[in-house]
């Protein structure tokens, strides 16, 4: 018996107008972007404004939503029933080109010049650790202040830990509070040959190791990025503690997205836990991929059983065949007449009258059309008139092929076997489920029933949205 959990609703969390962030998070690939997209679309067709932003580098939700591309720009999603008034929009965050656009947006046009051609901000921008998550932070905060969508739904970076989006800011408040940042930023405000001479003096020996494992090309780089940016670390804090705060407000909502397996849900523990330690509202786990059975009443022993008995049965042959029915054996056709077969009752093999010739035709005479006649290919018989009979290997006209036993067996145990490992899949999973109930009781959870086959368009995320929205208990 499953243990049970509270029930997560996932309409009245969509339709309530108090919800303005939808955040879907967990580890990589238990289908965050599709959770995410399937709200979207269903949030809209239910009269929500709703904007989706991805952050999925297999560009997934473009192809799932019918678009040819998403880019750091909204694109209107068509195909969406707006009738009850809502719609919806797709976006993919492009990492450099957000950091772009906040450079442009908070500094003067000579001084973001300088950043952007810098060739340390590039390489920041292209693919530094954290610079992902924090971006992440920085679109969905602009995505707020425009206020042009009742609903954002956020699909988390893939990041090898869930944990990376709620960390971006707090890490970058160090890196830019960090003795490393202060004292390369010290010459730039001191300025001239005297902040030349104050980081020989201060930094001579730092200085010369850096040099020896960054290269003094790129320690030069570094610091006339650092230079540059003075102006705009104060800008990156506030904006990163104001998303921080975003995500605890009210109008908030988690979404934990697992899958029914051990390192998933271990995953998603630790997630609720450090959720919980932040004070940000959960709404509860969404539970992926999960597997059932329209035959649960056949356990996965009985099926083996059965499978085994049909095994041994077909190693019995006929005669084992024949003891399981009462039924009398069926006697064989032998033609258009009942008569008893050739040889049928003798002890060994014997001649027939005049040989092979005798059997041609059907009262023994010769010259007369039969149903085993040795020039049966002919078109005509040697006495010139058209055969009437068809040649003996061809069945009866009208008689169905009578299908084959043991391969009926073999088929029916091979079923019998793939249900016995789907019904061992689905007993793996509950007792993985009953782990993570058994330490979080109190989290609401849906089970999301697997396809059979990927989702590629709006009618498999449909498909998904109404199973998010069935509200099935997790129990058995």
């Amino acid at each position: 018996m499953s243990l049970e959990s509270p029930v997560l609703d996932i309409d009245p969390l969509i339709d309530d107008p108090q919800t303005r962030i939808v955040v879907c998070c967990g580890s990589g690939g238990v289908g965050k972007t599709t959770t995410a997209a399937a709200l979207g679309v269903r949030a809209a067709e239910r009269g929500r404004k709703a904007v989706v932003l991805t952050i999925d580098p297999a560009r997934r939700l473009a192809q799932s939503m019918g678009l040819t591309e998403l880019d750091n720009t909204p694109r209107k999603v068509a195909g969406i029933d707006e009738s009850a008034g809502g719609e919806l929009h797709a976006m993919m965050l492009d990492m450099k080109r957000t950091f772009d656009e906040v450079v442009l947006q908070h500094t003067d046009r000579e001084r973001a010049r300088a950043i952007l051609d810098n060739p340390f901000y590039q390489s920041l921008s292209a693919g530094f650790a954290g610079t992902q998550e924090y971006m992440a932070m920085e679109k969905l905060g602009q995505l707020r202040a425009l206020d042009q969508w009742d609903l954002i739904i956020v699909d988390t970076p893939p990041s090898r830990s869930a944990l990376d989006f709620l960390d971006a800011p707090k890490r970058l408040g160090s890196f830019l509070d960090g003795r490393f940042i202060r004292l390369l930023m010290a010459p730039a405000k001191v300025g001239g040959r005297a902040g030349v001479k104050f980081l020989n003096v201060g930094m001579s020996m730092m200085t010369g190791t850096l040099s020896k494992v960054m290269g003094a090309h790129l320690l030069r780089d570094v610091q006339t990025f650092v230079a540059a940016m003075d102006s705009m670390f104060g800008g990156f804090r506030s904006r990163a503690d104001a998303t921080y705060k975003l995500l605890q407000a009210n109008g908030t909502a988690f979404l934990v997205v697992a899958a029914p397996e051990r390192d998933a849900l271990r995953e998603a523990s630790y997630f609720v836990e450090r959720l919980a330690a932040e004070n940000m509202p959960l709404a509860g786990l969404v539970l992926n991929r999960v597997h059932g059975s329209g035959a649960a009443q056949l356990t996965a022993e009985r099926a083996l059983a059965a499978a085994e008995a049909l095994d041994d049965l077909d190693a019995d042959g006929p005669a084992g065949r024949g003891a399981l029915t009462d039924d009398p054996p069926t006697p064989q056709l032998t033609g258009e007449f009942d008569e008893p077969a050739e040889n049928l009752q003798s002890a060994g093999i014997v001649d027939q009258p005049r040989g092979k010739a005798g059997l041609g035709t059907a009262d023994g005479g010769e010259g007369t059309p039969g149903t085993d006649s040795a020039d049966t290919n002919s078109p005509e018989s040697p006495d010139g008139h058209p055969a009437d009979s068809a040649p003996a290997q061809d069945p009866p006209a009208g008689r169905p092929t009578e299908p084959d036993p043991l391969d009926a067996d073999r088929l029916a145990a091979g079923l019998l076997r793939l249900h016995a490992e789907r019904m061992q899949l689905v007993a793996r999973e509950r007792r993985t489920r009953d782990r993570f109930v058994s330490v979080h009781p109190d989290v609401p959870m849906v089970d999301v029933a697997a396809l059979p086959g990927d989702v590629h368009d709006l009618e498999g995320l449909r498909a998904i949205g109404e199973r998010l929205a069935q509200g099935q208990p997790t129990a058995a």
